[in-house]
């Protein structure tokens, strides 16, 4: 991680962004709590993407995550995933 990832980290975090996920069956556990989440459950509120400076594949990528339902702001750290965009339904 650099320094520019943990400076946005930090920056979540300090608006509640505060737990980290692991993906565990189509969905996210929890790491403090072990509970499951599923997609539905949840939304993504940002994304910071970070390139490598001499390797574009070197990407990091940050997600605000909070629950649907207006629970507490979660955060989690997903970093070097592939990310394939879908077509938005109803449009």
């Amino acid at each position: 991680m650099n320094s520019t990832e943990a400076i946005a980290i930090e920056h979540l975090a300090q608006r509640g962004f505060t737990d980290g996920f692991r993906i565990v069956d189509g969905g996210l556990q929890v790491l403090t709590s072990g509970k499951l989440l599923r997609p539905a459950d949840l939304v993504i509120r940002e994304v910071y993407r970070f390139e490598g400076v001499s390797d574009p594949d070197d990407m990091a990528v940050v997600y605000a995550i909070e629950g649907a339902t207006g629970d507490p702001a979660k955060a989690a750290v997903l970093a070097d995933i592939l990310i394939r965009r879908r077509a938005e339904v109803g449009r």
